[in-house]
């Protein structure tokens, strides 16, 4: 059952997709770049979340594309009511980041 398994990594890292993403709201100062820490880490993500000088915070979210959805999703269900937008892009896998970090 190994080349099962080394069979089953293979099109685990090929299915890995990444988006970028600008949230734009009352997203600063309301722990916004915490909880998306926290929600990214459960599902497995790496990238970074950080403020923008112009209100809105950034996030990287690489990982399955039903994992960045379950994350987003978790997202607007936490703060709905403080996000007006959601811009996503794709965007290639950044192999440099092998966790989900808050950058400054």
């Amino acid at each position: 059952m190994k080349g099962g398994m080394a069979i089953l990594a293979v099109e685990e890292a090929m299915s890995q997709i990444a988006k970028q993403i600008f949230f734009k709201g009352r997203v600063q100062g309301v722990g916004f770049r915490y909880t998306t820490h926290r929600a990214a880490s459960r599902y497995d993500l790496t990238g970074y979340v950080r403020n923008c000088p112009d209100g809105t915070v950034e996030a990287l979210l690489q990982g399955t594309a039903s994992n960045i959805q379950a994350c987003l999703d978790d997202l607007k269900a936490t703060f709905g009511g403080y996000l007006r937008e959601i811009n996503t892009t794709d965007q290639p896998i950044n192999p440099q980041y092998h966790y989900f970090r808050i950058s400054y």
